[in-house]
């Protein structure tokens, strides 16, 4: 059965980088069928459209601190070879939902450069942008860290050079109010303590709490100061397991918390780290996204 987690909603205390989710990213095969997914849980979309790569498409939910989850998949008329090409090709190709992650930088060069110091890899920043369907144009640039696939392990870093609001907001305001905002990414790791010492070296975070769930098949760890949760396959049979084997390391959930409306409703509930958790539909929505009611 597929699993829906969110994760309680801890106080996140910026590291020295400031590490602050930008937005995160669903991959599949299909835009529209993406959005009426969300749609049948109750979570409405506004279309974003096309890459400037001439391989993508997107829409996007955004919320009221400014984040936002984008949905990502091919242009219909896209080129074939740039689609082939693109870093989530295996994703948007397999439907396979939680797919990557940004963090928003204002001082793009001043973040490489201390990640570059702490030994961690980087890569150059890189121009991009798209433009929206009223026809206002977006650029920005990114940075890859680590050697992994795009905003998988670790977050790519993105940094605006128009109004960020101009991105994530296309209506002038934030798509749902039902939700303050993305605040967790649930990354599937092979082994947490070796995972963990990665994100010490990039950020200074200190001991993780440690936690068991038989559920979701995992050992789970929650580093203090940022907005991740590691999860480790509890054995070679579980879904994290095959996930990982078919995509490596990367989400495989994502947080959103602040819910405060009475239709927003879950099938189930569960117990993560001393907090009640919701779950959306899974079976509706197709990949793993979950809720905290706390009011804000």
């Amino acid at each position: 059965m597929v699993r829906v987690i969110l994760l309680v909603l801890l106080p996140v205390a910026l590291s020295a980088a400031g590490l602050k989710i930008d937005h995160v990213t669903v991959a599949g095969a299909d835009l529209k069928k993406m959005q009426a997914s969300l749609a049948a849980v109750g979570i409405q979309t506004v279309y974003g459209g096309a890459h400037s790569n001439h391989a993508t498409e997107m829409a996007l939910v955004s919320f009221r601190d400014g984040t936002y989850l984008e949905l990502i998949a091919p242009q219909p008329a896209g080129d074939p070879q740039a689609i082939e090409k693109h870093e989530w090709a295996r994703f948007m190709k397999g439907n396979s939902g939680p797919c990557a992650w940004a963090a928003s930088e204002k001082d793009l060069a001043a973040e490489v450069k201390r990640l570059q110091a702490a030994g961690i890899a980087v890569s150059p920043p890189v121009k991009s942008g798209r433009q929206r369907p009223d026809g206002v144009r977006l650029e920005w640039e990114t940075s890859e860290i680590g050697v992994d696939t795009r905003g998988t392990f670790f977050p790519f870093l993105i940094q605006d050079f128009t109004l960020r609001k101009q991105r994530a907001f296309p209506r002038g305001k934030p798509v749902s109010t039902d939700f303050h905002g993305v605040t967790r990414v649930v990354i599937a790791v092979k082994d947490l303590d070796a995972a963990f010492k990665r994100y010490q070296q990039a950020y200074g975070a200190p001991p993780p709490i440690k936690q068991v769930d038989k559920d979701f098949e995992a050992y789970l760890a929650l580093p203090g100061g940022l907005p991740v949760v590691l999860a480790q396959p509890l054995n070679e049979q579980s879904w994290l397991s095959s996930r990982i084997r078919k995509l490596g390391e990367g989400p495989c959930a994502f947080v959103l918390g602040g819910a405060n409306a009475s239709h927003v409703k879950g099938v189930s509930k569960s117990r993560w780290f001393s907090a009640d958790i919701s779950w959306f539909d899974p079976e509706k929505l197709g990949w793993f996204l979950g809720f905290e009611a706390d009011g804000r």
